[in-house]
């Protein structure tokens, strides 16, 4: 079975979402990462999975739901922090963000048991960049040294892939909340999490 890992930043005012603010203070966009987290947690939890990982920089909190093993994670950039979180497995490893409250067991699925013949999957972001990465064999040289954050970033790390000859799969383009109008789009398209429940009960 796969491994399953969410790599976050725990939902400290300040520290998170901080493109969300304007126009949400920081304590309600730390709110708002919260819940994100949450319902991206529980969307794992209610995964099949060989293992949950939650690679995370800072403290767990109550918001943390039992099943989950937590690692730290390393440093460096992002790039360096997702290999070192795929080094963590052996046999099959998808990663998610928190940044997708809106996925759901049957959107991961595929990536899950779609193995065969497939060395990796894709989960592309309207931002450029992407929001899931499976690897059949976990490797860091991957990931290591692609840059991250920037609209190119997605294209880059697929290439990257299919360069050192994987078959890759891909995962249906999602958005990730990083503005205020990404907020406001990905509840209204799931307007049952906790994600979206937050954001209406701030406004």
């Amino acid at each position: 079975m796969t491994t399953l890992l969410v790599i976050a930043k725990a939902p400290v005012p300040g520290r998170v979402k901080t493109r969300l603010t304007p126009p949400w203070t920081p304590e309600e966009a730390a709110a708002l990462a919260e819940a994100a987290l949450t319902d991206t947690l529980h969307a794992v939890l209610d995964t099949p999975a060989r293992r949950r990982i939650l690679v995370l920089d800072g403290a767990v909190g109550d918001w943390l739901p039992p099943g989950f093993e937590v690692c730290p994670q390393g440093g460096g950039g992002l790039d360096e922090r997702l290999a070192a979180a795929f080094e963590l497995c052996s046999g099959p490893a998808l990663l998610v963000g928190m940044d997708t409250p809106q996925i759901t067991p049957a959107l991961l699925a595929p990536a899950l048991d779609g193995w065969d013949g497939c060395d990796a999957w894709f989960g592309p972001a309207y931002d450029g960049g992407f929001w899931a990465l499976g690897l059949a064999e976990p490797r860091g040289d991957l990931i290591r040294g692609v840059p991250m954050s920037t609209p190119a970033t997605g294209s880059l790390q697929r290439k990257r892939l299919t360069d050192a000859g994987l078959t890759v799969r891909d995962l249906p383009q999602l958005r990730d909340v990083d503005t205020d109008a990404d907020a406001r789009l990905v509840a209204a398209a799931a307007p049952h999490t906790r994600f979206a429940v937050t954001l209406g009960a701030a406004v």
